[in-house]
């Protein structure tokens, strides 16, 4: 029961409370930001594409450590989500410094990706992980294309992009060692599918 009371308060906290970072937000020392407006408006949509990415992230490690039997796994899982939680903290105060919202469809992202960890999980542990390192290694290139889109001038953006593309591969490294197995092919282009709708419509709502 503490773990459903402990999953529901997540989910709450996630959606509907502020986040906070543990870390300090990444920047780029003497380097100011100034764009034109519509490169701000690039930059806040992929930023907000960004954000929803960490509310999906914060569903599926609570997912998959709700589902767990495995203290060591769920100790990693939960780890993991917080630090994710510094992404959730940096691109909600980046797209607030941009003049913009996030997606107003985030608890419905947050639900289908809990469904997702949930489903990821009960196919057992080493299934869970690979969930995890197939995830995380798709998000690392999908950052790196906002790194390709974002306007060069845009310091903030980037600075924060680029740290969460790094915390991503920690993530996808350590699942891997953790015994993660690699996904068959249709599962993982299904993952890619689910994505790509997840983002091409955050980017405008």
């Amino acid at each position: 029961m503490d773990r459903f009371l402990g999953a529901a308060d997540s989910a709450l906290r996630t959606l509907f409370a502020r986040p906070r970072a543990a870390r300090p937000c990444p920047v780029v020392p003497a380097d100011e930001t100034r764009l034109t407006d519509e490169e701000k408006k690039l930059a806040a949509a992929l930023m907000r594409v960004n954000h929803v990415g960490e509310i999906c992230a914060q569903a599926l490690y609570t997912a998959q450590a709700l589902a767990t039997r495995d203290d060591r796994l769920r100790f990693q899982l939960e780890h993991a989500a917080q630090e994710e939680t510094d992404h959730l903290a940096w691109t909600a105060q980046r797209l607030k410094e941009l003049g913009d919202r996030p997606s107003l469809l985030n608890p419905l992202w947050y639900a289908g990706a809990f469904g997702m960890g949930l489903i990821a999980a009960r196919l057992g542990d080493r299934v869970s992980l690979g969930f995890v390192v197939e995830t995380e290694r798709q998000v690392e290139a999908h950052l790196q294309g906002h790194l390709d889109r974002l306007p060069a001038a845009d310091h903030a953006s980037r600075a924060i992009v680029v740290q969460m593309k790094e915390d991503e591969a920690v993530h996808a490294a350590q699942a891997f060692q953790a015994g993660g197995i690699p996904l068959p092919g249709p599962a993982r282009a299904l993952m890619r599918a689910a994505a790509k709708v997840m983002t091409t419509t955050a980017h405008y709502i």
